[in-house]
């Protein structure tokens, strides 16, 4: 049977207009006002006053993933099952071996983590965190598995690589057409920032965390990838992007012809740190992660950015845990697990603190959740866009449901959010996945079909 969504309005990166979408099977067959006479047995249903999104994809979420001496609170079950009531029906995941392990195990252990288990279509990255002849070895087979796209860290004493290792890996991915991203951070800094605080005192403090990772340290890690992909001749990724002067560096590294591509979080464009700042240690421990929210002047600055179309893409960085995980750092901030949930409600924030509050269009938003991290992590045009042949991965949006969000109501396991009391602009009304209806009225209807996806090279 076809599936026709009569009258409602079509979102692309270029704009919206009243359009019917005709479904068949797990792919769209036509889009258009020529559709209202539709075949005897088609179903039909009214989505008159919506907009309908392509599927939202989620290109930056760790689940199942062991983290400062716990495990996070959403697996690919939990995690799935969050992004696909938001409207998410692409999250790509990254498989992190450990310093040691070949890229085969960490792939390996990931699909284990996964296959049979997602709510929604899924990918990976794969995390570089140790350099030798043995991992580039590896890099073709990484890419015949589906896997383009790639992380490094400048921070954390597992994950982080020296300059020489940084470099020559940019330069195998490149030779290879794959695109590499970067948690930027200044690592030594940090430490002995830390080490500062501590010893004032200051440990049980859960504002110790912002103050222990300021801006001018990530946009100084920033600067530095920016000039070693300089000088591999590289394209690179800037994830979790916070702040202005990260920006400028960005900004910089363009006016050099240098291809940047730029990341960023709802935390981030709508929270600013005097979250740390509660009385109550509870909930301002819940708000830590890395890099920080930033400051209210920081959020603007990424609003605007988002809005003329320097920052590609807005993800999650989705890494929860419930309050019992954060307490495990009560007396001493650097315990606090870091990270947050938001795979579930990054659309409804968009449209209500973008579109609603006119501070970005709804292609602007079509373009930063659909259509450009397709295109950059090898999914366009099967993912990304309505449009005859592609998927029908559609995000049926009621701009008149307002809803208040409440962690306990949410399908994350982490049982609370960073937003809660906070009062959207409409809501997530139905989702299909591949053609089926996947959920309906903010109930999951669907099953765990979700499909592994092999993806191409960056084509943004």
């Amino acid at each position: 049977m076809k599936t026709l969504l009569r009258g409602g309005f079509v979102v692309t990166g270029k704009g919206s207009h009243r359009a019917d979408v005709l479904i068949d099977g797990e792919t769209i067959e036509a889009i258009g006002h020529v559709l209202s006479r539709a075949p005897w047995d088609t179903e039909v249903v009214d989505v008159s006053g919506c907009y309908l999104f392509p599927g939202f994809i989620d290109a930056h979420t760790h689940f199942d993933l062991d983290v400062c001496n716990t495990t996070t609170a959403d697996d690919f079950d939990s995690g799935t099952r969050a992004a696909i009531r938001g409207g998410t029906t692409t999250i790509i995941d990254f498989a992190c071996p450990n310093k040691g392990e070949t890229l085969h195990h960490g792939l390996q252990l990931w699909h284990e983590k996964a296959d049979g288990r997602c709510w929604c279509d899924y990918g990976f990255h794969m995390t570089i965190d140790d350099w030798n002849a043995d991992i580039e070895g590896e890099l073709d087979d990484m890419f015949a598995a589906g896997i383009s796209s790639f992380k490094m860290y400048l921070t954390y004493p597992a994950m982080l690589l020296p300059d020489r290792a940084l470099y020559e890996a940019l330069v195998a991915l490149r030779k290879r057409g794959g695109v590499c991203g970067f948690h930027c951070e200044n690592a030594g800094v940090i430490d002995a920032k830390i080490a500062e605080l501590k010893a004032a005192g200051l440990s049980d403090k859960v504002f110790s965390h912002p103050l222990s990772r300021p801006d001018y340290l990530e946009a100084e890690a920033v600067g530095r990838i920016l000039r070693i992909a300089e000088a591999a001749d590289a394209p690179v990724i800037l994830v979790h992007t916070t702040n202005r002067a990260s920006l400028q560096e960005v900004d910089a590294a363009r006016k050099r012809a240098q291809t940047v591509y730029v990341e960023t979080c709802p935390q981030y464009l709508l929270l600013d740190d005097s979250v740390y700042y509660d009385a109550d240690w509870a909930e301002a421990a819940k708000y830590v992660c890395a890099p920080p929210i930033r400051k209210k002047e920081d959020a603007a600055a990424l609003w605007r950015a988002l809005r003329r179309g320097d920052i590609q893409t807005v993800s999650t960085d989705h890494c929860s845990f419930t309050a019992a995980q954060k307490d495990m750092g009560r007396d001493d901030f650097t315990k606090i697990p870091g990270g947050l949930a938001g795979v579930e409600t990054r659309g409804e924030l968009i449209y209500t603190g973008g579109v609603a509050a006119k501070r970005i269009s709804l292609s602007a938003m079509c373009r930063a959740l659909c259509e450009n991290p397709a295109k950059l992590y090898g999914l366009y045009p099967r993912k990304g866009v309505l449009e005859a042949g592609s998927d029908a991965d559609i995000v049926v949006y009621d701009p008149k449901a307002d809803h208040v969000l409440r962690g306990a109501e949410l399908a994350s396991r982490a049982g609370v959010t960073p937003f809660e009391g906070f009062r959207t602009s409409g809501s997530v009304r139905a989702v299909y996945l591949r053609g089926t209806l996947a959920v309906e009225r903010g109930e999951v209807v669907g099953g765990q079909n979700g499909q592994y996806l092999a993806r191409g090279k960056c084509a943004l």
